[in-house]
């Protein structure tokens, strides 16, 4: 699967800066099974945090120490070099990032739409560059959406409500998870955050499949990111999303109810609250939602019959 040229003028200009840029490419980002599920990502310590002079003060005391905190850059998402978004988010797994956004906010249908994936590093900033079907491109320059994204930021920027409150489609029947099956995959979920074991400060989007525990897990300081590069990975390595149920470290706002059913997912559990809004997206397509999910506790609000 090669990568599909586009003549338009700031395609020209990204080519002309690539000698100034450090451009990861290579084979195909997408395709079922043309990656390896990866139980963790790329966002280790190492690649993911900087060390910075702290004063602590504990107990009346303060020190001089160093501490680890999680990185945060602008990275824009260009589809045939036109920039689409610019995101806040973890430098890491860029490529599950990549193809999850872009199948959660519906700019393509299916994932064989992805042509390719390219991530640029320039300095201060990255450009991950996609290429999709020409006719999904036609429909997104219709949409004309051009946004600056905060890291909490989901649908920020969208210029009509039928843009922000997508129509879906309602969810296959999906799983069943036990409750002792869920509850010990959120004390697992605590072993699999390397970079929020450091920082703490970012969120993780962990893939549950009944009899089988935790597949993958991914970490980004923002929430909806996290939850985009857990849903890329695993269209990466040809997972089938209705198979299993998404683990989140966060609220659940309506953003991630409707990223989840955009691409089939059926179960959302979440350690924090739900909103109205999400619970109302979560009824209308049959995703079951689970929020407080927490030790000995959770609440259902929508379809409880998934969880035994």
């Amino acid at each position: 699967m090669g990568s599909v040229k586009c003549q338009h003028g700031r395609a020209a200009m990204s080519r002309q800066h690539d000698e100034k840029l450090n451009v990861t490419a290579g084979e195909p980002a997408v395709g079922a099974g043309s990656q390896p599920l990866a139980l963790i990502g790329a966002a280790s310590p190492e690649k993911a945090s900087a060390t910075v002079e702290v004063e602590r003060w504990t107990h009346g005391t303060t020190t001089r120490t160093t501490d680890r905190v999680a990185d945060e850059v602008p990275v824009a998402l260009v589809y045939h070099g036109v920039p689409h978004v610019v995101m806040l988010a973890t430098p890491a797994d860029l490529e599950d990032y990549a193809v999850g956004f872009t199948l959660s906010e519906g700019l393509v249908a299916r994932p064989e739409e992805i042509r390719s994936v390219e991530v640029a590093h320039g300095g201060d900033s990255i450009e991950v560059r996609i290429a999709i079907a020409w006719e999904r491109y036609t429909e997104l320059l219709q949409r004309r959406r051009n946004l600056t994204g905060r890291t909490g930021c989901g649908v920020c920027g969208a210029e009509t409500v039928e843009q922000a409150v997508r129509p879906l489609a309602p969810v296959r029947e999906g799983p069943k998870v036990s409750t002792t099956e869920l509850h010990d995959a959120l004390e697992r979920l605590r072993e699999l955050q390397p970079l929020n074991a450091v920082t703490g400060s970012v969120h993780a989007a962990a893939w549950l499949v009944p009899g089988k525990g935790i597949r993958c897990v991914r970490e980004d300081v923002g929430r909806h990111n996290a939850l985009d590069k857990t849903i890329g990975a695993l269209v990466r390595a040809g997972e089938d999303l209705s198979a299993g149920c998404m683990l989140v470290t966060s609220r659940a706002s309506f953003e991630m109810v409707q990223k989840s059913a955009a691409v089939g997912i059926t179960f959302l559990a979440a350690v924090s609250a739900p909103t109205a809004l999400a619970i109302r997206v979560a009824r209308e397509t049959g995703v079951t939602l689970v929020g407080f999910a927490r030790r000995e506790q959770h609440v259902v609000y929508a379809r409880p019959d998934r969880l035994v």
